[in-house]
């Protein structure tokens, strides 16, 4: 069985996609401050996170700082509930745009990272101690739902 990350187009099919997603957040009033005015560099790191993730090359871990990196990000931001659903809905708006696979294994997978990710990173928004942190420390390897 074909991974995520193969049946998603592999890299390049990711890429388009985090492109098209990072160009939604950046545009997004409610979203927009969570990201400033943007970096080049977070598409080439969530790009490489979400090929790490569904099955592909573990550039992210080894070459681009790895969790740690994503724990930093989101520290102090205090993310809510309302920036947290709307992450979730333009993501999954970014899937269409992109072309990715219309399936529904495929578009279950995807909702349940994406959804898991937002719970992860909303937890280490709000946390001012290490023990207040969601215990994950690792990229989390998805698979088929």
């Amino acid at each position: 069985m074909k991974t995520l990350f193969e049946h998603a187009g592999g890299e390049e099919g990711l890429r388009a996609f985090i492109e098209i997603f990072y160009r939604s957040l950046l545009a997004d009033p409610l979203l927009q401050p969570l990201f400033g005015e943007g970096r080049p560099s977070h598409i080439d790191n969530l790009t490489a996170f979400t090929v790490e993730t569904f099955g592909g090359p573990d550039t992210f871990s080894k070459e681009m700082g790895g969790f740690p990196l994503l724990i930093d990000a989101h520290r102090g931001l205090k993310i809510n509930e309302e920036q947290r659903r709307r992450f979730v809905e333009l993501y999954m708006a970014a899937a269409d745009q992109a072309g990715l696979p219309g399936d529904e294994p495929f578009r279950a997978s995807l909702r349940s990272h994406v959804e898991f990710g937002t719970e992860v990173a909303v937890q280490n928004s709000h946390a001012e101690t290490d023990d207040q942190l969601h215990p994950l420390r690792e990229v989390p390897r998805w698979d088929w739902e």
